[in-house]
This record gives C-alpha cells, structure tokens and sequence, in this order.
C-alpha cells in the first residue's frame, strides 16, 4: 500500500518509525517492521556502513558495491541493480534496505511480494539525508548515533558561502557516454553548501547525457572517484583550460557515517585543484 506522501526531498515532523509499527518510509509505501529486527539486508552501500557502524551484528546481507566497512563479513548478494533476490530471501531478514535510484523498482517487489519489509530511502537533500537516516536507524531499533550527531552539526550551516566565492561547476559521473549531476540531487546540494553550484541544476533530468562542446559557461569541473572511477590521467584532459577537482565519490555521494568528514574532505579535494 503506498501512502499519499512525497519523497523525502525535505525534512519531516513525522514520528520517527519504530519496531513493531506500521510506517512510512522515504518513497510513501508503508511497511509493516517487525516487533524485533535482528536481521538486515543492505542493497545500498551508504545504508550497509550506516548499520555496520550503528548496530554491529544486525547486518547480515549486502551487495558486492558494499565497500564499507572496509572489513565486513556478511553474505553477498551480488549488485545494486541486479541482486541475487532468491538470496535476499534466504537469508530471512527481518528488514531489507534499498534505495529509489540505487534498486530496481521490479526487485524490490519481488522481496515484498515473497514476504520481506522493504525500507526505501530517497533522500535528495542534504538535510532530508539525515532525517532519513535518523529514520532508518529508529526502523531497526537504533537510537541517534554520536556519528550522526557530529554530522548534523558540521553541516549546519547550510549554503555557506566558502572563502573565494562561489563557483560554477560541471559534474560528471560518467564517461562513454557523458553523463553529469543534474537537478534534484543529494550531491548538488552537498556541494552548494560547499560553494559550488551546479551548472545543469536546472536539467530537466537528473542525470543528464551531455555534450561537451554545448554545456554551459563553468569555471571547474568536479570529478568524482564514483561511480565512474576519473583520476587525474582520465577526466580533466576533456576540459581544457578548466581546473578539475578530484573528489571523493563516497564522500559526496553517500549518506551516511562519511557525513561526519564529508564537509571537510570534500571542502581540501574542491580547493586543490589540478590543470586540465
């Protein structure tokens, strides 16, 4: 049954979830928790830290792209967008994790229509990142962890405007064929905090395709180590003239425990800049 609520794109005032309790997750689909969540399945590589790091010996499942820790002893179950299903369900989790744009949406109805409770995130600000994960954590019993305390505080100065101004910025995520942040992301909004606007904010898709020759007029381009690996011999050279910035894909990409450090990583890698 899906609820009438949008994603969680800004914070809410709703109760936070609790086991036991029929609630509403990130996307408006209500899910039945369980009366106790002693087994997860993770098919989000932020969400896999978040438990690992939370609630040590609830995660039981994750996917292959689950990096994080970089010591997890868990089963795998192959990727984000191809999980081995059969396998989710065999492990008999009491809560499985997903995400809108990491799960496929046919996935994710075969693990509730074989009996799972599904929590899906879908966050797409910086602030709605960390009241959803507050709410993932209250899902599977788990109070505020120092972690996220930390992180609500260094980010709470939201569109602070960093010392030499603000810049405009191409972010690519991928290559062959180009592929850049769009409108509505969680790293768009990271790294307007961090002074840096996007300059295809305004794409009518998310993750536009784009031609390089045609992009608007930008003074850096932001090059992150995921989901397509750039470094400094594969990605600035196709920006002649431009500063590239090599970034920390996990950093600006996931939410979660790299929140706490995110700010100040990301704030070093934005300010030393390489020539294309």
């Amino acid at each position: 049954m899906r609820a009438s609520v949008s994603p969680t794109s800004e914070p809410t005032s709703e109760p936070l979830p609790a086991p036991g309790q029929t609630a509403v997750d990130d996307t408006g689909e209500a899910v039945a928790l369980p009366r106790a969540v002693r087994r997860v399945v993770s098919l989000v590589p932020s969400l896999t830290e978040t438990v690992a790091v939370s609630a040590p010996g609830l995660l039981v499942g994750a996917t292959d792209w689950c990096t994080e820790p970089a010591v997890l002893d868990v089963a795998r179950v192959r990727g984000t967008k191809n999980p081995d299903t059969a396998a989710v369900v065999a492990l008999a989790p009491d809560l499985v994790l997903a995400n809108s744009e990491e799960n496929r949406d046919v996935d994710l109805a075969f693990l509730r229509a074989a009996g799972l409770a599904v929590w899906v995130t879908a966050p797409e600000t910086l602030d709605a990142a960390l009241v959803s994960l507050e709410r993932v954590l209250a899902a599977i019993g788990v109070g505020r962890p120092d972690w996220l305390e930390v992180a609500g505080r260094e980010w709470a100065a939201p569109g602070e405007r960093e010392r030499g101004g603000r810049r405009r910025a191409v972010v690519p995520i991928w290559r062959r064929p180009w592929m850049a942040l769009g409108r509505d992301t969680f790293a768009g909004d990271v790294l307007a905090r961090l002074g840096v606007d996007n300059v295809l904010a305004g794409s009518p898709e998310r993750y536009p395709r784009v031609e390089l020759a045609t992009l608007p007029p930008h003074d850096l381009v932001v090059l992150p180590d995921e989901p397509y690996a750039f470094d400094a011999d594969d990605g600035p050279e196709a920006f002649p003239g431009v500063p590239a910035a090599l970034v920390s894909g996990r950093h600006l990409t996931w939410y979660g425990p790299s929140l706490a450090e995110a700010r100040a990583v990301l704030s070093a890698q934005l300010a030393a800049t390489v020539p294309s």
